[in-house]
């Protein structure tokens, strides 16, 4: 490291070299936080270059994230060339607007400049419009065109996740013609995997993967090497569909063809864990009725008019559930044991109703579930609701009794338990396929449906069972 004239250590010293960036449990040491913003207000540019330059692009993403809203564009502007943007891929989407809206858009073109053309299209797809073309129009023609191109692509397809930097030869190279153009090429991808093999008119023949490719010997052609029956995607396919397709298949990479069979860019192994990680995320959230471009950063209002609409309709259906309350109303007046106990039944309905729903829209989403086992899953998930609700029927039954001093009262709540356990987990499974059957997401619309569902089926089979029972009126 630089040290200053005086001999004492620089900023980016005292932070790399004596305070490490994380603790044991990986979290980023607010002591480094500390002095990497003190750097930032005392204006230390070539030790914050000395220390950006250092950290890789997520350890650069979670310093971000940790610093003041002040010190973040400041942070860049200090570092200048040595920032690295793919790192703003690595903060939230909020944090990350609020960054290129205060930059110039020279500053973020050369950023965007350095950046592998799927980076940098992740980075312009959260900008508007006008945003986008003011910052395309500082780059140069053909890295514009490429770029305009991608973002043409509609949201979350290959089209938008691949990048088009790949190496494509023609199909009448010979191995020694492929590796001499891989060595003299300057421009090639920072990292592949295998190479394509195109027509004249860039019509995708095939991929020869650089283990095959490498032990062959220089004369082969590559016509006897090349795979034409390689993996491949389509510009317009779902992004999940293409996680799917590499989890399947085990692929590190595949090609990605436009609709008229051209090769025109390739996925990686990286974006694909992108992808991975940002369904699982949108469908965690989805189950608990949050919009899946809520972040952190969000300011309080944003949040709660987000998640309003949800706790509304959530709302109405709590509205439905007791109604069915108001309907046993003389009974429960003259059985205050009821009013207390009718909560636990419609309460172990739902756990159960959210085991078998959790477990179904993953199943869902992973093409597990399906028309060939449905009916052999939705009798099994009922049959475990039948074993859950016999035990749990004998254990409430013995603790009304007790509690109550009741002996009928037990096997009421016994009976309405069997039965709300069962409408759990057939609704747990059944609305989640029937949302699926009419192309509604079921992480999404789940939750409040199965709810609704054992709420008064809960109610109405505790209160209507015990209404015959005890002769209520």
């Amino acid at each position: 490291m630089d040290e200053r004239m005086d001999g004492a250590p620089t900023a980016a010293d005292s932070v790399l070299d004596h305070v490490p960036m994380r603790n044991e449990d990986g979290d980023i040491r607010h002591e480094f936080v500390e002095e990497i913003a003190h750097a930032i207000k005392a204006g230390d540019s070539a030790s914050l270059r000395a220390c950006v330059a250092e950290l890789h692009e997520a350890d650069l993403g979670d310093l971000i994230g940790a610093l003041e809203p002040d010190d973040r564009v400041r942070l860049v502007e200090l570092t200048g060339a040595d920032f690295d943007f793919s790192a703003l891929n690595e903060v939230d989407e909020g944090v990350r607007e609020e960054i290129l809206d205060e930059l110039p858009p020279e500053t973020v073109a050369e950023g965007v400049r350095e950046l592998e053309s799927d980076d940098a299209v992740e980075l312009l797809e959260t900008l508007d419009e006008a945003e986008q073309e003011e910052i395309l129009e500082k780059l140069p023609l053909k890295e514009r065109v490429a770029l305009e191109r991608s973002l043409l692509y509609p949201e979350n397809s290959a089209g938008r996740r691949m990048q088009t930097e790949f190496i494509a030869v023609p199909q009448d190279f010979t191995v020694g013609q492929a590796i001499d153009y891989m060595r003299e090429t300057p421009d090639l991808p920072d990292r592949f995997y295998e190479i394509y093999v195109v027509d004249k008119d860039q019509h995708w023949q095939g991929a020869v993967s650089l283990d095959v490719l490498l032990r062959a010997r220089r004369p082969v052609p590559l016509t006897e090497l090349t795979d034409e029956d390689r993996r491949r995607v389509s510009v317009l396919e779902d992004q999940e569909e293409v996680a799917r397709l590499f989890g399947k298949y085990n692929l590190v990479a595949a090609p990605v063809l436009d609709t008229q069979d051209r090769l025109v860019g390739v996925i990686t192994v990286d974006d694909v864990v992108d992808v991975i990680e940002e369904e699982a995320d949108e469908d965690l959230k989805a189950l608990g009725g949050v919009t899946s471009d809520e972040e952190l950063s969000d300011t309080v209002f944003t949040i709660a008019r987000a998640r309003f609409n949800w706790l509304l309709v959530n709302l109405a259906t709590a509205f439905l559930a007791s109604s069915v309350l108001g309907l046993f109303e003389g009974q429960l007046e003259k059985m205050v044991a009821l009013a207390v106990l009718a909560p636990i039944v419609a309460s172990q309905g739902g756990n159960a109703a959210t085991q078998t729903m959790t477990v179904a829209v993953r199943a869902l989403a992973t093409r597990e579930l399906g028309a060939s086992n449905a009916w052999r899953v939705v009798m099994r998930e009922g049959m475990v609701g039948l074993v859950n609700g016999l035990a749990f029927a004998v254990i409430t039954g013995i603790a009304a009794v007790a509690w109550f001093r009741i002996p009928g009262l037990g096997i009421v709540i016994g009976l309405a338990m069997v039965c709300n356990l069962i409408a759990g987990a057939l609704g747990g499974i059944l609305i989640p396929m029937a949302l699926e059957r009419v192309r509604a997401d079921p992480a999404v619309a789940s939750g409040t449906f199965v709810t609704t569902v054992t709420d008064v089926v809960g109610f109405f089979s505790f209160l209507g069972i015990a209404t015959l029972w005890f002769g209520l009126r």
